[in-house]
């Protein structure tokens, strides 16, 4: 009373070994610099919510002091969602972007 249907396997297209096979890249948190904020509070930010060690903490402030911007996390997008939400909690000027 049923029909038999016959499923024939899908091939499913491989890349080649020697193909460049990415995985999903990380996102990245990027504190900006901005007109408002003491580097001091920013070495603070980076030491307190990121539990940098000082020396590194002003590293990172010196890049976005210097540079613009500084790269402070990286990891899945939910993580540096939350990441970007809290350096506006602290007052900084913070995004989020995907590595390529």
């Amino acid at each position: 009373m049923g029909v038999e249907m016959s499923v024939a396997p899908v091939e499913v297209e491989r890349p080649a070994s020697d193909e460049d096979v990415r995985l999903d890249m990380p996102w990245v948190t990027i504190v900006w610099n901005d007109p408002v904020n003491l580097m001091s509070y920013v070495t603070y930010v980076f030491q307190s919510y990121f539990g940098y060690a000082k020396d590194q903490a002003e590293k990172l402030m010196l890049d976005v002091h210097l540079k613009g911007k500084a790269v402070v996390s990286s990891g899945t997008r939910e993580e540096m969602e939350r990441d970007v939400n809290a350096m506006h909690a602290y007052g900084l000027w913070a995004t989020l972007e995907h590595q390529s």
